[in-house]
């Protein structure tokens, strides 16, 4: 049966973000997402054997654990009867687990649900050239240590010679730094527009970080209590200074400075019915109005997608950019944000929607400051959303994230 009931952000929780190949790198993903997911229970003093389903997603996948979701209830504490689904849809993975979640709830499958996601870059799967697979493979298979000693006396020295999962586009490939190139200067995205918004980020996150708003939502892990990448010191000048790292040429304008780097952490999101969260007399921070998912050929513009996710979005729910109280926009890039930002100004394969206040974007910093552990950018970017419109009592909330395989997610969260 299907019920007209709304779906409540009861709360969320995340580990810190550091990042990749540092003071995290001994711990795997399933260790992280049980951090996070450990965390989440203690803020909420939630019972896990009352949870219905947990959609957990992960991009840099280990081929040892397939079902990734289904093992962090089997090592969590929960009951193993829940239902577990693994989503992997890159940096818009935990707002697809989230969606995910919702339609459960709304379809009323579930009343309580777990969505999230994690990645330990520093821990990717390592992986050998075809011609070394193949013969590992058929040493594996052989029968007779003679059998097996002839095949891996093939194996020459360039075979031991291990390679990681790489950020490239199999369509195109082009990394996401390499196509943002192309898109910064197609959108004519300057260097002092990029590094402002970096600056923005940083200044935004070291002061929600101080005043107690970030850390709020981190469960600290091994000593560590904040995220690792805010720089509360960092200026225009020095971010000027950074050389460029995908167009190494004088028109390269992407820098470490202006791009989200490589992080380990995970997040994850609680969402109950409007009806069991009342029962179990706790105040939604906010409500999901309604979501809105697009993607277009990456040759268009990789990160360009919110371009269109954001002005459907807002069409279908008959609400205008001005009615968005806080934005959250995720920072791959600063030239992906300022693009887009632009798309919606002035038109792309969409009506214009109007130009974004920036005293409503970003406001706790994002993931120039904050980190992008891929899988759990989404259900970070709910979490600060969501309590940060609990602490200013805002009516609505717009998220947008834009994801490799140009694709995007957009996500409207409303208060009574």
């Amino acid at each position: 049966m299907i019920r007209n009931n709304r779906v409540a952000v009861v709360g969320g929780a995340r580990t810190p973000f550091v990042k990749a190949g540092t003071v995290f790198r001994k711990f795997t993903a399933l260790d992280l997402a049980r951090h996070a997911i450990e965390g989440l229970l203690e803020k909420q003093a939630l019972d896990p054997n009352i949870v219905d389903e947990l959609v957990f997603g992960i991009t840099v996948q280990d081929a040892r654990i397939p079902q990734f979701a289904r093992e962090v209830v089997l090592s969590g504490g929960f009951q193993p009867s829940i239902r577990a689904l693994t989503v992997m849809d890159n940096c818009i993975t935990s707002t697809s687990a989230i969606a995910s979640v919702f339609d459960s709830i709304v379809a009323g499958r579930a009343e309580i649900g777990l969505a999230g996601g994690v990645e330990s870059m520093s821990n990717p799967t390592v992986m050998f050239s075809k011609h070394a697979s193949r013969i590992f493979l058929d040493a594996a298979a052989a029968k007779t240590l003679g059998q097996r000693l002839r095949i891996l006396a093939k194996l020459r020295p360039r075979d031991f010679k291990p390679g990681v999962p790489g950020i490239q586009e199999p369509s195109t490939g082009l990394s996401m730094g390499e196509h943002t190139e192309l898109t910064v200067k197609e959108w004519e995205i300057s260097r002092d527009e990029q590094d402002e918004i970096a600056y923005q980020s940083h200044l935004h996150a070291h002061q929600a970080t101080q005043d107690g708003r970030l850390a709020s939502e981190i469960h600290p892990l091994d000593g560590y209590q904040r995220d690792s990448f805010i720089r509360p010191d960092t200026s225009m000048e020095q971010l000027a200074k950074l050389p460029p790292v995908f167009d190494r040429s004088s028109s390269g304008t992407l820098t470490a400075g202006n791009s989200s780097p490589l992080t380990d952490g995970a997040a994850v999101v609680l969402l109950m019915s409007e009806e069991r969260a009342s029962h179990e007399k706790r105040a939604p921070l906010a409500f999901i109005k309604s979501f809105e998912f697009a993607a277009i050929d990456p040759t268009e513009g990789l990160l360009m997608a919110p371009g269109l996710a954001v002005p459907r979005l807002l069409r279908k729910s008959g609400l205008s950019l001005a009615d968005m109280d806080l934005i959250e926009m995720h920072e791959a890039f600063g030239g992906q944000v300022a693009a887009n930002l632009r798309a919606w100004q002035r038109g792309w394969k969409e009506p214009a929607i109007g130009e974004v206040d920036r005293n409503k974007l970003n406001q706790l910093g994002s993931s120039i400051a904050l980190g992008h552990p891929f899988a759990a950018t989404g259900a970070r970017i709910v979490t600060t959303l969501a309590n940060e419109m609990m602490r200013r009592d805002a009516r609505y909330g717009l998220v947008s994230i834009c994801a490799a395989g140009a694709q995007a997610s957009a996500m409207i969260l409303e208060r009574p």
